[in-house]
């Protein structure tokens, strides 16, 4: 079989099938990466969501038999909506990141990886393939890098030429031997607009981030959110597209290319105060086909609370205090607490002194109290 015309055949089919960008690299150890990965581990700036074994996420061999090659997909995803919903001062709304509008993407490219190995092994029955997506071993940004389709940005975001960073990204191991694409060289130059514009600073330098405060992370955490970073989520509720908003590179950069990743307004931008009390089931109807379910309703109910406490919504007290007296998770009620304070007023207070003589919890207690000192501190201000 003529490689180089397999991989001509796979570009152009790539292309049929919805595959906005793909590009070829070898399978050889990212040596460069490990190091980079130790020393993340070293300064604890992990998030604990990845591959924990770093010689898994960095050598293929690890993964796959005598791997020769790897494939690289990109995916190019909205950043504006066709149809706006908007929130009023008696009906706030919160927002999902755009890495989770529409369907979740996971399932989305790994169907193109699917077709992708499906046509490989018709056309070179002694392929093997082994394809990921985010949750598999490898970097995905890495790969990316190494085959071409983007350099990686200060943000740690792989960017491309053709889509900026809106780009969903997902790679196959293969035995075949193709010949790698050329890695494009960086191009943020002196540029620092996402370093300055990360809300917690979670961007240290250039090229590495401390995953532990990105509020892409702090989002999906099922605990309490240290006070540090509770006003500074504002409205998200799931992941943050700061860094990605700043950048140069997505200035006007806006693809609907997949019917797949069009989001649904009521789901992108949902109402804050219902999500107080929706259920398991009508969590999992409304949002299980997103990304941002994935960690359950709890951390989408948590920053809604969040949320409402930044917008000092007091349409919203009476919500508040179902949660803070009736529900059984005490991240909900102690969060509840800490946003009634944010909202304050007469009618507020003896909701708090209620419920502190009746919580037994002591990270709700501490919640509570810290609640009614800032009131009380306020009030004789």
């Amino acid at each position: 079989m003529d490689i180089r015309r397999l991989k001509e055949e796979i570009i152009t089919y790539s292309q049929e099938i919805g595959i906005d960008k793909i590009g070829f690299t070898t399978a050889d150890p990212f040596i460069t990466l490990k190091g980079r990965l130790l020393r993340q581990r070293e300064l604890n700036y992990q998030s604990g969501f990845e591959e924990p074994d770093i010689e898994k996420r960095t050598d293929p061999s690890l993964l796959f038999d005598e791997p020769a090659s790897i494939i690289s997909i990109a995916l190019a995803y909205p950043s504006k909506m066709k149809t706006h919903v908007r929130g009023t001062k008696t009906d706030r709304r919160g927002i999902f990141s755009r890495s989770s509008w529409g369907d979740d993407y996971h399932i989305v490219l790994r169907n193109r990886l699917e077709k992708l190995e499906k046509f490989i092994v018709e056309r070179y029955p002694d392929a093997r393939c082994k394809s990921m997506v985010d949750t598999g071993e490898l970097s995905d940004r890495a790969v990316a890098e190494r085959a071409g389709i983007g350099w990686s940005g200060k943000n740690c975001s792989i960017i491309t030429p053709e889509f900026g960073s809106y780009v969903y990204l997902g790679e196959m191991i293969t035995n075949i031997p193709f010949e790698p694409d050329t890695p494009i060289e960086d191009q943020c130059g002196t540029c620092n607009k996402c370093l300055e514009a990360c809300p917690t600073g979670a961007l240290v330098q250039g090229g590495q981030i401390n995953a532990k405060i990105c509020i892409s992370y702090l989002t999906q955490t099922k605990d309490f959110l240290p006070e540090t970073y509770r006003s500074v989520i504002g409205n998200r509720l799931y992941g943050c597209d700061t860094c990605q908003m700043v950048c140069p590179y997505n200035k006007g950069m806006d693809f609907h290319f997949h019917p797949e990743f069009e989001p649904d307004p009521e789901l992108a931008k949902p109402r804050l105060k219902p999500l107080l009390s929706i259920s398991n089931k009508e969590f999992k109807n409304t949002f299980g086909k997103t990304a941002g379910a994935w960690r359950g309703k709890k951390p989408i109910q948590r920053n809604a609370i969040l949320a409402l406490g930044h917008f000092k919504d007091e349409t919203a007290v009476g919500e508040l205090e179902k949660v803070l007296k009736h529900d059984p998770r005490p991240v909900i009620r102690g969060t509840a607490a800490w946003a009634l304070g944010k909202i304050g007023g007469k009618r507020v207070k003896e909701i708090l002194s209620e419920a502190l003589a009746d919580e037994r919890d002591p990270d709700v207690l501490e919640e509570l109290e810290g609640a009614l000192e800032k009131l009380n501190h306020e009030t004789k201000a």
